[in-house]
């Protein structure tokens, strides 16, 4: 996955300057900077307008008394999407667009969700073993117990 991501930060950029170069080549300079700047106004008012529709969504979950999951995950693909927007470019523009539709969303959060289970979901050490959400639980109490006389920390001569 590290080594993902950085050919991501890597290719990205110059996947970036190529499509500006050509696109420049095109359509001339200020066409090509116009339409970053449009693609980025679009871009926020979008997100405006989904984020709004999202936030009073997870409102009427939460007054409802349900955990809205479905709409902190939308919240978390517009994010994504509001970084990308508002990133210089046209391929991140695309991708910040895409972020947009929830056809996309879902599929996302689906991968995701496979990922996890494929994964065993997350990990528990005890003793040195990992126990995964499949093991058995081992019920356990503790107890605390009051220091009688403060920790002596000062060395001893």
């Amino acid at each position: 996955m590290g080594l993902l991501l950085l050919i991501a930060f890597i290719a990205t950029p110059i996947i970036e300057i190529v499509i500006f170069i050509d696109a420049g080549e095109r359509f001339g300079l200020w066409p090509t900077i116009s339409a970053v700047i449009l693609t980025a106004i679009i871009g926020t008012v979008l997100l405006r307008w989904q984020g709004f529709m999202t936030w009073q969504r997870a409102a009427k979950s939460l007054q409802s008394g349900i955990f809205p999951v479905n709409e902190v995950f939308t919240g978390l693909c517009l994010i994504v999407a509001g970084v990308l927007l508002l990133t210089p470019g046209f391929l991140t523009d695309a991708i910040g667009f895409a972020l947009f539709v929830p056809n996309l969303q879902r599929l996302i959060a689906l991968f995701i969700k496979r990922a996890i289970e494929r994964g065993g979901g997350p990990k528990v050490w005890v003793n040195g073993q990992p126990m995964g959400p499949r093991d058995p639980v081992i019920d356990g109490e503790h107890k605390t117990q009051e220091r009688s006389a403060p920790l002596d920390l000062e060395p001893r001569s």
